[in-house]
């Protein structure tokens, strides 16, 4: 079976800031149940996936709707285990054990729950609406400029990071006169199966998808105030907070 659109979430059993996060309650529920909430709200999402190495995580994901049809196997499972191998996994899995392959695949991080359905129907109609685009990725606008960042080298001196063609020194330069630059925020991301053959994660041709509210990651245990304020006012159908973004992705 071909098509439709997999929601996939990613969730391992390890996590360090906050130990067994995904399944911490915040604001009424496990952490990850608000993602998987949020994909089953969303119109254009048909089917939801979580990929965990976790019995827990897996029990509290079919608890709250989500499908959990394997176990993320350990070698995918650790601190620096790329996203690409994780999708790889699941997708493999997918077309192996049901021959079942989406048409487009919508990655939602768990840890960056403060999100609106409205979003995500609105980042697949992108890709949707443009068949060149291999992935939509979402960005917001980078707050310290990568222009006037700097390389130290072994041998203590500096090296500009980025040039500006035309403009020298622009590490001196206002940033006005700077190009303005995105930063990924892993709000919400979409892909087509075909971007992996790529070794990426976005194929050869991405579309910005800007976000211009706050966003909130959840890392470590001061984070967890503000990332409940935010839900509940997500659940209150409030308005999304205005101000600066902090997001590890």
């Amino acid at each position: 079976m071909t098509g439709g659109v997999l929601a996939l979430i990613p969730a391992r059993g390890g996590s360090k800031g906050i130990p067994r996060k995904n399944v911490v309650e915040i604001a009424g529920k496990p952490l990850i149940a608000w993602s998987i909430q949020q994909a089953l709200d969303a119109a254009s999402i048909t089917r939801v996936i979580v990929s965990t190495d976790d019995d827990e995580i897996a029990d509290v994901a079919l608890q709250w709707g989500a499908e959990v049809p394997f176990r993320r196997p350990a070698e995918f499972a650790g601190d620096l285990s790329p996203d690409l191998d994780v999708m790889r996994h699941a997708l493999a899995h997918l077309a192996r054990e049901e021959d079942y392959a989406p048409e487009m695949v919508v990655h939602l991080r768990p840890t960056g729950p403060v999100r609106r359905v409205a979003d995500l129907d609105a980042a697949v109609a992108l890709l949707a609406g443009r068949p060149d685009a291999d992935a939509v990725r979402s960005v917001s606008v980078a707050h310290q400029t990568p222009y006037k960042m700097w390389r130290i080298l072994a041998d203590g001196t500096m090296e500009p990071l980025l040039e500006v063609p035309g403009l020298p020194d622009c590490q001196s330069r206002p940033r006005q006169m700077l190009p303005q630059v995105h930063w990924q925020n892993g709000y919400v991301d979409v892909f087509r199966p075909r971007a992996l053959e790529h070794d990426s994660m976005w194929g050869e041709r991405v579309l910005a998808f800007v976000v211009e509210t706050r966003l909130l990651d959840l890392d470590y245990p001061e984070d967890l105030a503000p990332v409940e304020a935010e839900l509940l006012r997500l659940a209150r159908g409030d308005a999304p907070a205005a101000g600066p973004t902090r997001h590890s992705v």
